[in-house]
């Protein structure tokens, strides 16, 4: 998402000879229209960080400012540059197994019972919500692995998505870097990835991209998935929504979770709103759903394109 750390020389100054200029009004613009598509908000501090990720995009259609290139992206020619801009804007920043304590969580306590339950013929569905470059779903697929070697017999099921159609692509290759494999570790190394022949980087391996399928999706728009979920992971991703966005999304992910599933956050986050009620702390930034007060566990209608 959007990264709140920058050098000196990223932060471009709005002065001197041949400076592109960035007004006020055009900051307000582009938090505005970043605000209105994504739920992104960006505090009067990220006007800096927006100037020097923004820069770049400005000099390649060549224009003279902000405004013009405020102006293009406001008009329906200028739609793509949406993309391109979200993708400037987002810092992807992740890695195999973050928040450790979360995996081991769900390999102790939370997924043994899913998976007997599948072994018996039942749905087990994951969801990795801001998945950015895919080592989270992965991870969550190694975590499936590891525990149940054949989990390609069942009805066991990752998805993963990301705002960013240019991560999703990226985390669809599984190709990574080799500094990476120390993050994962034996025997998972072994069993579940693949060297790629120039010997710097790595792949995962089939057993375990065929567990997840990726997608594009707003957390803010429109969902074409279908429920229920038996776990859902969306860390590091509400922080960078107010506080009205934080509270409808945390209520959405309880619709469509029945009791007893589970709610990962990130560590920086909190659970606010209606949500509050239906989720009880099980862990460090780890939730279960509550069965509802009527003790039938009915949710609302989730049904959608992705099963």
């Amino acid at each position: 998402m959007i990264e709140t750390r920058t050098t000196p020389a990223q932060e471009s100054s709005f002065d001197g000879p041949g400076a592109i200029s960035m007004s006020q009004a055009d900051f307000q613009r582009i938090a505005g229209r970043v605000q209105e598509d994504y739920g992104i908000h960006l505090p009067q501090a990220k006007k800096d960080l927006v100037y020097s990720r923004l820069l770049r995009r400005v000099r390649f259609h060549g224009f003279v400012d902000f405004g013009t290139y405020c102006d293009h992206v406001e008009s329906v020619a200028g739609v793509p540059e949406r993309t391109e801009m979200l993708s400037a804007l987002t810092t992807n920043v992740t890695h195999f197994f973050r928040e450790k304590h979360h995996f081991d969580l769900l390999s102790s306590s939370v997924l043994p019972p899913l998976l007997d339950a599948a072994r018996r013929g039942g749905r087990v569905r994951l969801w990795s919500a801001g998945c950015s470059s895919g080592q989270e779903a992965y991870s969550l697929a190694l975590t499936v692995l590891a525990l149940c070697p054949d989990a390609a017999r069942y009805d066991i099921r990752i998805l993963a998505t990301d705002i960013d159609p240019k991560i999703v692509a990226r985390a669809q290759e599984a190709v990574y870097p080799a500094a990476e494999r120390a993050a994962i570790g034996e025997p998972l190394l072994s069993r579940f990835t693949e060297s790629e022949p120039e010997g710097d980087s790595f792949r995962i391996a089939e057993s375990a991209r065929a567990l997840v399928t990726f997608a594009t999706l707003n957390l803010i728009g429109e969902w074409p998935v279908r429920g229920p979920f038996d776990v859902i992971m969306c860390r590091n991703v509400a922080i960078y929504f107010g506080d009205a966005a934080q509270h409808r999304l945390w209520q959405r992910f309880t619709s469509f979770m029945q009791p007893g599933a589970h709610l990962f956050i990130g560590h920086s986050e909190r659970i606010v709103g209606p949500a509050e009620a239906r989720l009880e702390n099980v862990g460090i930034t780890a939730y279960r759903v509550l069965q509802q007060r009527d003790g039938t566990g009915q949710r609302p209608d989730t049904k959608g394109a992705t099963k």
